[in-house]
């Protein structure tokens, strides 16, 4: 989709194609050519124009005695440093000049101050660096005009004055640094704007705004990094956007809301790492939407497209990183029929993403390293009726057994319907260097069936789960970290854990900081934290870069004999571990091993007995308690008693309600204090019981 033309534009070319030249029977200047050829307007209307072609003659002037009928006049690919105003006035007819690829340096060197009939002027690939006030002076009814690869600078806010009627401005690849809305204030009816090529870091707010009945703006190869919230202000009209190979970022979302009858756009080829929640959203008219050749695209994330009722083609292709696609990351695009995925880095795409897709009839998802299992299952379901583009190039990549067989062909049975998750290593980098204060985004995808969860684990040990902040950590929900202000202190091994009912993966991203790679120097200690009958609480200190830890076990039975030793993979992260299982009363030795990422292996060991289990509670032993007990018992009793019978007949109080409910508790503080002054330590403090009204 890059340069967006109009469908009609490529009728005109095969039609044009399609009839013949045929021989101009006048003089025509030596070594060129003169002939009855097809030719169409800036407005699509054809025409068969009586044309001079006088091209590459690597000639220095224009011919003489040209027929005085010329209506198109070639003179591209020559010398031609200087034009007179008097070797061209008497073509009264001359509706065309294509004076491209020549040696002009300076406008006032056209000598074109009395054309009014003139339509299209090309001056492409020329030496043009500047544009001054009033560069056209005297042709009112031209419609085109192509400056494209000169050498301009600079473009005085007047220099288009009296262009009126221009269609089509062709500006691209030239040397402007800037983009001046005055400029446009003198061409209310251009429809076409090519302006990129041009190292314009910004598009400012309202620098279109003139543009009203714009159609096509193209801004490729332009070097922007931003597009303002209100840069495409005021184009109304606008069909047709393209931000080919730019240095955005981010979609610009905003500035996109402004354009209400968009309907081709093209952002390949930028920098994008995500396509976020919302980023395209009620853009009611859009038809095609591309996003290829992104070397940075690593996911498609959740309602990323959302209410677009009228697109019809998906373009995501050749995104060497593009690993994942959120389940639901399209939401009510009812008329969506293609949908182009090829040559990416995919490993699967899920069938709720496929089914949020009500009309959709081909899809492309070759040259993906696709894994054959649980989430790619659907594809050979009976239930399935899209077509695959080029299904002989649809090859299982995962797993083994399965590598390069046609996708198509692996029976729906063959699949198993849970796997675990696997973290793409395409978007996955295993090294990043960052300076002090940079931010920074690390990209973590997984897909596995049950859907995984991912949280990461820093340098220091500490677990970042999603939407909890931590400092300057935020973890997204689709296993994206950012780190707002890295310093070097924060250098060091990060890793993404991604993990379902059925196990986990993960992986590590070495970061660097100003070139430092901090090590962890402290001695590794295992400690023991709680101790009971059946199982025994360990903890230890985080260490900077682990790689792995492992913990192992044994007991020591009476026979002196080393019982099986129990092996334990810690998931990163984890500081404690509680052993669980263990007899009671008996010796274990148990070990922490952690692998660092220089390669480094460290050791910590310690020993714990388990308590021997206590059968009885002694304090139901205890007589005196008993005695205690006993007695409580009694009073509540008479209590009850006493407040059930000894009042007959009598109105009850507000507070005899309390007696209505099906229970109640009573604390007697006297006896409690009572108690406490007992001699003995471990005596009952108070007692809380459960008392009941009486029946009648």
């Amino acid at each position: 989709m890059r340069g967006f033309q109009g469908s009609s534009l490529l009728l005109c070319v095969v039609a044009a194609a399609a009839i013949p030249i045929v021989p101009w029977k006048v003089k025509c200047p030596l070594q060129c050519v003169c002939q009855i050829r097809p030719w169409y307007t800036p407005r699509s209307v054809y025409r068969e124009a009586a044309t001079v072609d006088c091209n590459d003659l690597f000639i220095t002037a224009v011919p003489e005695d040209l027929p005085a009928g010329t209506q198109t006049l070639l003179l591209q690919s020559n010398n031609i440093a200087r034009l007179e105003q008097s070797e061209l006035d008497y073509l009264r007819n001359l509706t065309e000049l294509d004076l491209s690829q020549n040696s002009f340096s300076n406008v006032w060197d056209f000598g074109l101050k009395s054309m009014p009939q003139l339509l299209s002027l090309h001056l492409e690939e020329n030496r043009l660096t500047e544009l001054p006030d009033s560069s056209f002076p005297g042709l009112g009814s031209l419609q085109e005009l192509y400056l494209n690869h000169n050498q301009l600078r600079r473009i005085a806010p007047r220099a288009f004055a009296g262009l009126g009627s221009l269609l089509r401005l062709h500006l691209n690849s030239n040397l402007l640094r800037m983009v001046d809305s005055r400029w446009f204030q003198m061409l209310p009816s251009l429809e076409i704007l090519m302006i990129g090529g041009n190292r314009v870091d910004a598009i400012l707010d309202m620098n279109f705004r003139p543009l009203s009945n714009l159609r096509s703006l193209v801004l490729a190869g332009m070097n922007l990094r931003e597009i303002s919230d209100y840069a495409l202000e005021g184009l109304r009209s606008l069909e047709s956007l393209s931000f080919y190979d730019n240095k955005l970022v981010a979609v610009p979302k905003r500035a996109l809301q402004r354009v209400p009858s968009l309907k081709f756009l093209d952002l390949n080829k930028n920098p994008l790492q995500r396509v976020r929640q919302s980023d395209f959203t009620n853009m009611l008219h859009l038809k095609e939407l591309g996003l290829n050749n992104m070397e940075e695209l690593v996911s498609i994330d959740k309602f990323a497209l959302i209410n677009l009722p009228e697109l019809t083609k998906l373009d995501v292709t050749n995104n060497p990183k593009l690993s994942f696609i959120h389940p639901n990351a399209f939401h009510h695009l009812p008329q969506m029929e293609t949908l182009m995925l090829n040559n990416n880095a995919l490993s699967a795409l899920h069938k709720q993403t496929v089914e949020s897709l009500p009309n959709l009839q081909e899809i492309s998802i070759h040259s993906n390293p696709i894994r054959c299992d649980c989430v790619i299952r659907w594809v050979n379901s009976t239930e399935t009726r899209i077509r695959f583009i080029e299904p002989q190039s649809t090859l299982c990549a995962e797993p083994p057994d399965l590598k390069r067989r046609h996708i198509r062909d692996v029976p729906f049975r063959e699949m198993t319907d849970r796997c675990l998750p696997l973290i793409s290593t395409q978007s996955f980098p295993s090294r990043l260097e960052a300076m002090d204060g940079d931010n920074i985004s690390l990209h973590c995808r997984a897909m596995a069936e049950p859907d995984p969860e991912i949280y990461w684990v820093t340098p220091s040990g500490v677990k970042l789960i999603p939407y909890a902040h931590d400092g300057h950590y935020k973890v997204h929900p689709e296993g994206t970290l950012e780190i707002m202000g890295i310093s070097a202190q924060e250098a060091g091994l990060y890793t993404c854990v991604a993990h379902n009912l059925l196990g986990a993966d993960t992986k590590s991203i070495t970061v660097l900081v100003n070139s430092s790679f901090p090590h962890s120097e402290a001695s590794l200690e295992l400690a023991v934290l709680d101790v009971q009958p059946y199982h025994i609480l360990l903890t230890w200190k985080p260490h900077l870069n682990a790689v792995s830890s492992n913990l192992t076990w044994s007991s020591f039975l009476l026979s002196s004999s080393l019982d099986t030793t129990n092996v334990a993979r810690i998931p990163l992260g984890t500081h404690a571990y509680n052993i669980t299982r263990l007899h009671q009363d008996t010796e274990y030795w148990a070990c922490l091993h952690v692998a660092f990422v220089d390669l480094q292996a460290k050791v910590a060991c310690v020993n714990a007995r388990t308590k021997e289990a206590i059968r009885h509670h002694r304090f139901l032993g205890d007589r005196q308690c008993l005695l205690t007990l006993l007695a409580l018992s009694i009073l509540l009793l008479a209590t009850g008693l006493v407040a059930r019978c000894g009042f007959g007949d009598e109105p009850r109080r507000a507070g005899d309600a309390l007696w209505d409910a099906g229970a109640v508790r009573v604390v007697y503080p006297r006896l409690a204090q009572h108690w406490a002054q007992g001699p003995r330590s471990g005596q009952l403090l108070a007692v809380e019981v459960q008392a009941a009204p009486l029946d009648s």
